[in-house]
């Protein structure tokens, strides 16, 4: 049995190991579209000696910590609106939604939800789920960005530090998040594609817990950052291996695992919702409820608008 289960945990680690380094690719060659090579560690290593050290960054999780919500669900909303898959889903995107924002932030939860959007985008194209993530973005999560957070991603900025997201979200929708926001890009799950044409299957795993540790190791190999002096967000204890890499690790309306994580390593904790306790004890019913009927009619509101797929 124990023979078993560290089979499965290298198992889980070689895919983290590849969700990352894809993802590192691919924000590389986002933020920098003339560089002719991926990001291998044999690329990385050998660079080393090419370029200085730039001293930091900051590094943001998206959902909870950037946005309310998932962005997953809001992406399932602009999809449904433009007939990508039928009222049944939409619910069960609401549920997962409700259960997202009440209960945190679990992988099976986004793994359910990561599923369900693969299967979506199987067999459209990179260009138009691009322009479809831009569309879908103006339309349900422009509004849902905290303030708080943005105004620390803007500190990083105005202090000439790279800001990048880090997020299990598809990098296509990352990246435009990002580029709305004006950060330097973004580390986001990586879909498979075959001539530009998503296959529905995943490169490696969702950019999630380890995962998003080795990418922000691979991106700050590649853009010399000194991790030492770089640092990172999150509201989830799903992230305390990216959180443990840098030097000034922060929580942002954090889980009850990793506030206590938090208050033990004497990590900074910043608060920026309201109503906190009351959400969580007096009213999760209601809440759930409203997030699937908001999702419902929001959709059927737009119904009749015509399919892009």
């Amino acid at each position: 049995m124990a023979l078993l289960r560290r089979s499965v945990r290298n198992v889980s680690l070689t895919r983290a190991v590849t969700a990352g380094e894809a993802a590192a690719a691919a924000a590389h060659a986002s933020a920098h579209p003339d560089a002719a090579r991926a990001i291998t560690p044999q690329s990385a290593d050998a660079a080393e000696t090419d370029q200085p050290v730039v001293l930091g960054a900051a590094f943001f999780d998206l959902d909870n910590t950037v946005m309310r919500g998932a962005s997953i669900f809001h992406l399932a909303r602009g999809l449904y609106a433009r007939r990508f898959f039928d009222k049944r889903d939409i619910a069960r995107f609401g549920w997962q939604q409700a259960r997202f924002r009440l209960g945190g932030e679990h992988m099976g939860h986004v793994g359910d939800a990561q599923e369900t959007a693969l299967s979506f985008v199987k067999g459209h194209s990179i260009e138009e789920v691009t322009a479809l993530g831009e569309e879908i973005f103006d339309e349900y999560m422009a509004d849902k960005i905290w303030p708080g957070t943005r105004a620390l991603a803007q500190m990083h900025l105005d202090a000439d530090r790279q800001v990048w997201l880090v997020t299990a979200a598809p990098i296509e929708i990352a990246t435009t998040i990002a580029d709305r926001l004006g950060l330097t890009g973004a580390l986001g799950t990586v879909s498979e594609t075959c001539d530009g044409v998503y296959t529905g299957r995943l490169v490696g795993e969702l950019l999630h817990g380890e995962a998003k540790a080795e990418a922000v190791r691979g991106l700050a190999a590649h853009e010399k950052l000194d991790l030492a002096d770089c640092s990172a967000y999150s509201d989830s204890s799903n992230d305390i291996p990216m959180l443990s890499l840098v030097g000034d690790p922060c929580a942002v309306n954090p889980d009850t695992k990793l506030r206590r994580h938090a208050r033990e390593h004497g990590w900074r904790v910043k608060d920026y919702r309201t109503g906190r306790k009351a959400a969580r004890i007096g009213i999760p019913a209601a809440a759930g409820l409203g997030a699937v009927a908001g999702a419902l009619a929001a959709g059927t509101a737009v119904r009749r608008r015509t399919a892009l797929g």
